[in-house]
């Protein structure tokens, strides 16, 4: 059985640090002390001390015995009131020549005084520590010069008063008598201290160990950066605090960007107004919002993150669905051959079935009849489509939109001063691209129209040396004119622009013009809307226009 040691916790380590350091405190403030007892003990008992030996160096009972001989059963009496008067540890008496001839410590008698440097023999004083019968002191001589005629102002012996060090416990427990009453009050302090602020820590986070919150940062980055989509994240005041390497990617945002506004990165517009939750949806979640940046089509969610009733901030996703469009584009075709063959298998339906009546009925000259109008119609169509689009991909989707038309009882109408010559292959596709994508639009808006009896959607196509200009007039209500051109960023159908559901065609669209030099613009008449697209072609676009931020 494996038994795992338990880990400890913060507050297991902010007692033990806090503990440390009340520790060295309790080490610094006892060597502070030392110190300063060390110090005061020197000056103060230094003073003491040598003001002592210089009154008894001038005492006239020790000047009179030193010049006499054996004076040390007189001096001894003189040395012992002295010691125990001034409470001093030793008291000391040389003669000229340095040998001890009484002392409170008999054993020194006989032996040489201790001295430290000539200043004593030249009958100077002199203070300072000295070891004096194997202990330290702090010791003070002062000569004794002679008052007899014969030897007036003779150096004729040193006194010597010394005081023992006190030992570092002595010093620390005289420092102060509340000394360490003070230490345990901090130590007390140190540890309530300690405890409350680890509470406070795990409250802000959550009841957390450090530990897990590294493991959840941990797990956070290798999410977010390992996701396909891209995550921003920003505070209340519109300050990036998150962003992973696929956002930035295809926001174009400079590295160093976590930290800066929205407004300092140069995001405006349509953009901004995601990101920040702003315009028209003003604090209701994005979803699925379609935004034109720089050449990308972006679909991006907003939500908000609250806590407590308390804002936090937003975080917002990103896909890249740019590829996706460039399928749609191809694709584009395929869908109008089958939406055509669709409308026209339920023309020719219809038309059989008015045929069959007829023969039920008797009626076979109006049979004949009714053939060769629908033949004459169709011939006209197509010579009218075959003369003046000569590019037989656009013209097969006009004829499919013109079949999609009439099913939908909206008359498609090819303008007399249309022209457009065979192009190539690229060329024709996005041509194709831009047509389909506004016919489509003029047809929502025509077919939706009060007075559907009469709707209608124009086709203008002109063609110079290096352009197509393609110009789409609808029946239609029109578009906003607050929307004019945030349709285009929006992505929305030109139902989409009334309140319907929103899509990218319009988005597409005008990426399509973009990426080819152009551009695409909506405009309102009497009668209805009028997009107007126009592009480079015969030779691959020079540049790629900066998509509006």
């Amino acid at each position: 059985m494996v038994v795992r040691s338990r880990r400890p916790t913060l507050a297991g380590e902010l007692l033990v640090l806090q503990l440390a350091i009340v520790v060295v405190v309790l080490v610094a403030v006892a060597a502070v002390s030392l110190a300063q007892s060390e110090a005061t003990f020197d000056r103060v008992e230094g003073r003491r001390v040598t003001a002592l030996a210089e009154e008894m160096a001038g005492n006239p009972l020790l000047r009179a015995q030193l010049v006499l001989p054996a004076p040390g059963e007189t001096l001894a009496p003189l040395l012992q009131t002295t010691r125990t008067r001034s409470n001093v540890t030793s008291v000391t008496v040389a003669d000229a020549d340095g040998e001890i001839v009484a002392a409170t410590n008999p054993t020194l008698v006989g032996t040489r005084l201790p001295v430290d440097g000539p200043s004593v023999a030249q009958a100077r004083g002199w203070s300072g520590e000295l070891p004096v019968a194997g202990v330290r002191e702090l010791v003070a001589q002062a000569p004794v010069l002679a008052e007899h005629d014969d030897h007036v102002g003779e150096h004729v012996g040193t006194v010597m008063i010394g005081r023992a060090s006190p030992s570092a416990w002595q010093r620390l427990s005289g420092a102060s008598s509340y000394l360490l009453a003070y230490l345990g009050i901090a130590s007390v302090l140190g540890v309530a201290g300690s405890w409350l602020l680890a509470r406070r820590i795990k409250r802000q986070t959550l009841g957390l160990e450090p530990r897990e919150i590294a493991g959840l940062a941990e797990h956070r980055e290798a999410m977010l950066f390992g996701l396909a989509e891209g995550v921003i994240a920003l505070d209340p005041r519109l300050r990036l605090t998150l962003v992973n390497d696929v956002g930035r990617q295809l926001l174009d945002l400079p590295e160093p960007c976590v930290g800066m506004s929205l407004a300092d990165l140069g995001i405006t517009g349509r953009l901004y107004d995601v990101l920040a939750g702003t315009g028209a949806d003003h604090g209701t979640e994005r979803r699925d919002e379609v935004v034109v940046r720089r050449g990308r089509v972006l679909v991006m969610n907003r939500m908000d993150v609250t806590k407590d009733g308390r804002r936090l901030g937003s975080v917002t996703t990103l896909r890249d669905r740019t590829e996706l469009a460039q399928l749609e584009r191809e694709l584009g075709s395929f869908r109008s051959s089958t939406e055509l063959l669709r409308a026209q298998a339920h023309e020719f339906s219809n038309q059989l079935h008015t045929i069959s009546g007829l023969i039920q009925i008797g009626e076979h000259d109006e049979v004949v009849r009714y053939v060769r109008a629908l033949r004459r119609h169709r011939e006209s169509l197509d010579l009218t489509l075959t003369s003046r689009v000569r590019d037989r991909a656009v013209a097969a989707l006009l004829m499919a939109k013109s079949a999609l038309a009439a099913e939908r009882r909206v008359q498609l109408r090819i303008s007399e001063r249309t022209a457009l010559d065979r192009l190539e292959p690229t060329d024709s596709a996005d041509v194709a691209t831009v047509l389909g994508n506004l016919v489509d639009n003029a047809l929502d808006a025509a077919a939706a129209s009060e007075h559907d009896s009469d709707a209608w959607v124009e086709v203008e196509l002109r063609q110079d040396a290096s352009s197509v200009e393609i110009v789409v007039r609808d029946s239609g209500p029109g578009v906003a004119p607050e929307l004019a051109q945030e349709v285009f960023l929006r992505g929305f159908t030109t139902k989409a622009a009334q309140g319907g559901d929103r899509g990218i065609g319009l988005a597409l669209t005008r990426l399509v013009c973009t990426r080819r030099g152009g551009e695409v613009s909506v405009t309102n008449t009497e009668t209805g809307a009028v997009f107007t697209a126009w592009m480079s072609v015969g030779r691959p676009a020079e540049r790629e226009t900066e998509e509006v931020r």
